[in-house]
Formats: structure tokens, sequence, C-alpha cells
């Protein structure tokens, strides 16, 4: 499923596309996705001027000139694609801008979603409501980890994968950032020192960057709005690398936590 950093990658892509245009044409070919897409969709953009573009934690957010946002999530296959040379089967909203140029939102499994939502009550939207800060954000810091995590007997990746503690961190990074900052995953999140959550943070925001400077990583039907593949995976230090060489020069081991795969190193994550 796309994380944060193939939905930041999507809202740069669509930026110069979209950005201050207008909306001359919706097109509806389903009526939902994951859940039923405004039964006034096309009536509330056809017209609309893009205001801005955006991202909170997986979800990516386009303003428009009347008030309204539309929130769009990309499930596990959802991408845009730009100016398409052809429609496909699965194109299942496209938006054609005044100034000529085409989107198709793209999503075979349909497990991605499009909402509506006033602009200026964003933060009031069912699923933003509970969300913690953004992990590139001013209020992610080491205080904010000490304060979720104490007395926590939960596992430290368990806890940064609550969208409660952290929005739109996901496993890849979560396995990437915990190697960089030598932390087991495993490790009860109420007792790692407070002297490591400063470490950690920067790891996350390294990570988190890197990876939104190479485009994402690859996983199944990710590729960017201009078609290119990410190419953060190749940058990878533990996660899909069982049995490979950690950078500290062990050896990536690989556990299941609850129902997803935790790849790791025993010989520097402690």
């Amino acid at each position: 499923m796309p994380e944060l950093p193939e939905v930041e990658t999507t809202v740069r892509g669509l930026r110069p596309v979209l950005e201050g245009q207008r909306i001359a044409l919706v097109i509806l070919n389903r009526a939902d996705l994951r859940r039923a897409m405004p039964v006034d969709l096309g009536q509330r953009l056809t017209g609309a001027t893009v205001t801005g573009l955006g991202r909170r934690a997986k979800y990516g957010l386009i303003d428009t000139d009347r008030g309204d946002t539309m929130i769009f999530h990309l499930g596990m296959s959802g991408r845009w694609r730009v100016d398409p040379s052809e429609p496909l089967a699965h194109d299942h909203l496209v938006l054609e801008t005044g100034a000529g140029r085409t989107l198709a939102l793209n999503d075979p499994r349909r497990f991605g979603s499009v909402d509506l939502w006033p602009t200026d009550a964003i933060d009031d939207w069912p699923p933003f409501a509970a969300l913690g800060p953004e992990p590139l954000g001013p209020d992610f810091t080491a205080n904010h980890l000490a304060r979720a995590f104490k007395g926590r007997i939960a596992s430290i990746k368990s806890m940064l994968l609550d969208q409660r503690v952290v929005a739109g961190l996901g496993n890849i990074y979560v396995c990437e950032a915990l190697n960089m900052a030598g932390i087991a995953p495993q490790r009860a999140a109420g007792r790692v020192a407070a002297k490591r959550l400063g470490p950690l943070v920067d790891a996350i925001r390294a990570v988190l960057t890197s990876a939104i400077e190479a485009g994402g990583s690859t996983l199944r039907d990710y590729a960017r709005p201009d078609g290119e593949l990410g190419y953060f995976s190749k940058q990878w230090r533990v996660y899909g690398r069982e049995g490979e060489a950690c950078p500290c020069g062990g050896v990536v081991e690989r556990r299941i936590d609850g129902g997803r795969s935790t790849f790791w190193c025993q010989n520097c994550q402690r």
C-alpha cells in the first residue's frame, strides 16, 4: 500500500498540472471505490478552480475556490495518470482542466477512496480527527514520542504504525527507520531510553526525506503520476532483504508481527 512518501510524490506530481487550473469536466466511471463517492462530486468540482494541493498522512488533498477539498486515498493499487494516451478499464475518475490536461485516477483493486469535505474544517474530517502529528512536521519530537510511549508494553514498531501516535508511517519506513536508529522492533516502546528517541525522530525524518527524493518505493502497482516508478527500494537497508547483509555487516532477518513482515538485524538493533 502506498505510504507517506508515495502520496507526497503523487501530490508533487499533480501540483504543476492542477494548481491554479479550472476543472472543466468531471467523469465518474463508477459510483464507488472502497466506499461510495460523493453523489454531488461532479457538480461541486465542475467549474471550480484548484487553489492548492497537499497531503495529510497517507491522503492527498486538492483544494478548490468553492471551499471544498477533495480527499483521495490510493488504497493498495491506486495511482493518478497524467495525460494518458488512452483510457484504461480501471480509470474510475477522470478530471479535465481548462488548459486541456487530463488526469485519471486508476485503481484496479478499488481499495482507494474519494471524498469531499469543507476546506476550513478539514481537521474535523472523521479519519483525520484522531491522527497524530506529521512525521516531517514541527510537532513530531522526541518529547511527543516519550509521552506516547510512557508505560506502554506494546512493541515500538506497533506504536509507530499507530496513526494516533504519528500520521502516515507504514511498514516499510518503520522497518527502515528502526534499523537506522539501531532499535529492535520488538522492544517495548515504554522501555526505550529517552536518549534514543531523538535519534529515532531524526532517522524517521531522514528515511522519509530520502524516499520522497527517490520518488517513493515501488510495490506491486505503485507508480508516480508521470508513469515512472519509485526508486527508493534500491536504497532499502533491511526491508525485503532477508538473508542479505545489513549496513552494519550483520544479517537481515525476517519475522512476522501482527500479520506484517518485519525486517531487522540482531547485530545492530537492540
